[in-house]
């Protein structure tokens, strides 16, 4: 079978192995992979999926299967951040001609954005949790007071205000139809601003070390935390903690959108629950690959062992995809978490209008405002690309395009 991915030699250290064949991969990223490929306790080779671009210290579409150590930056800040989607009992027939009192009920129902500098007044947090959120987060709470016990400074913000809410950036929530024109729900999101708060606080933790040790890197945002050590234990728990709250806000946010739409006077009584996937893209795990138990660091990648359902988005304006892993070893079983940028948000702010995005959006009930030029289609890669790049790590099951989206 011919070779579906690129080798790129290194000069020191393991081999990377790229399934970027076909589409666009910068620079920047390369470089940093040769960073990481470097480290001396990388597994075997660093894998890299098709909607890779540079990051920050790890790229941004990279799998790192670790022996001994992990590395906080290979995971990101936006712990447990991943995709959610259920097929409902709708069709397209069933969806009003004007699609807009749909977003808007959505928009009402769960919290977005960000305001008043994430302030008392920001509409990005509940001011009162619904009492599914204070049920909730009484599940979670006794395992984040003892990591704050331990780490005060994680523990300074938001937690339960943003457990059920959706955040900013590429973050959405979207009505889509399939193949068969079937309505699903799907959204992107992960563990808010207290996930941010110990990814970053545990990159920088890293870092000291790092000095206090005088170990010297290629880039100091690729600090590590040795296995076996008091650091890597706590934040091995930090982190497991972070990917449940995200799964669960995932939940949330999924029932929410449900009782708006079914609250909405727009849809026929219906069931939300014939199809559902949860899934993470950037999140740590134990596995194991080629003879050894290891760490595997996704960071924008989803888990594609053979049979795993996972969801691979597109941009505003393009088709997603429900795919099945082929559990193909050499990525270890992983594929891309979606499109993958193709220019920084700031380039998309200067290169693009609102007239520019409005037609690249046409058939979508969104935003077609300047605050949301960062987001345009045209800004990421091409998903078809993408999927033809990976056709050795997923299988299509469902192919979606988007009608309504929410954006942060």
């Amino acid at each position: 079978m011919e070779r579906s991915y690129n080798v790129i030699p290194t000069d020191a250290g393991v081999p990377i192995k790229a399934w970027t064949v076909g589409v666009p991969f910068d620079a920047g990223a390369e470089a940093q992979l040769r960073n990481v490929a470097s480290l001396p306790f990388i597994h075997r080779w660093v894998a890299v999926m098709p909607d890779a671009h540079q990051g920050i210290g790890a790229t941004v579409g990279s799998v790192v299967a670790t022996d001994g150590a992990v590395i906080p930056a290979a995971v990101g800040v936006d712990l447990g951040c991943g995709m959610m989607a259920a097929r409902t009992s709708l069709s397209a027939s069933h969806l009003p001609d004007a699609l807009r009192g749909l977003r808007v009920a959505i928009e009402a129902a769960v919290p977005h954005g960000r305001t008043d500098n994430g302030g008392k007044n920001d509409r990005g947090a509940w001011r009162s949790p619904p009492p599914a959120q204070v049920e909730a987060w009484g599940r979670l709470e006794p395992r984040f007071k003892e990591i704050v016990e331990k780490h005060p400074r994680v523990g300074r913000g938001a937690s339960i205000e943003h457990l059920g809410t959706l955040g900013t950036g590429n973050h959405f929530i979207e009505l889509c139809l399939d193949e068969e024109d079937r309505v699903w729900i799907m959204l992107h999101s992960g563990s808010r601003g207290v996930g941010n708060r110990i990814g970053s606080y545990f990159i920088e933790l890293a870092k000291q070390e790092m000095r206090r040790f005088f170990v010297r890197l290629p880039d100091e945002d690729l600090a590590y935390l040795p296995d076996g050590t008091k650091h890597f234990h706590d934040y091995m728990q930090a982190v497991s903690w972070a990917q449940d709250f995200a799964a669960l806000n995932r939940e949330l946010m999924m029932a929410q959108v449900v009782r708006a739409l079914r609250g909405s006077g727009e849809l026929p009584a219906f069931e939300a629950t014939l199809e559902a996937v949860n899934c993470h893209h950037n999140y740590v795990a134990r596995e194991h690959h080629y003879g050894k138990n290891v760490l595997v660091t996704r960071k924008g990648a989803v888990r594609a062992r053979a049979g795993d359902l996972g969801i691979i988005p597109g941009s505003m304006g393009a088709r997603s995809f429900i795919v099945r892993g082929l559990g193909n070893p050499e990525s270890f079983c992983s594929a891309s978490h979606g499109a993958g940028r193709v220019m920084s948000r700031n380039e998309a702010r200067r290169r693009f209008t609102v007239a520019d995005h409005a037609a690249a959006t046409a058939g979508v009930e969104c935003r077609k405002d300047r605050d949301v030029i960062d987001e345009t289609p045209a800004a990421y890669k091409p998903i078809d690309d993408v999927m033809r790049a990976q056709r050795d790590l997923v299988e299509i099951v469902h192919t979606l395009r988007q009608v309504v989206c929410v954006k942060g």
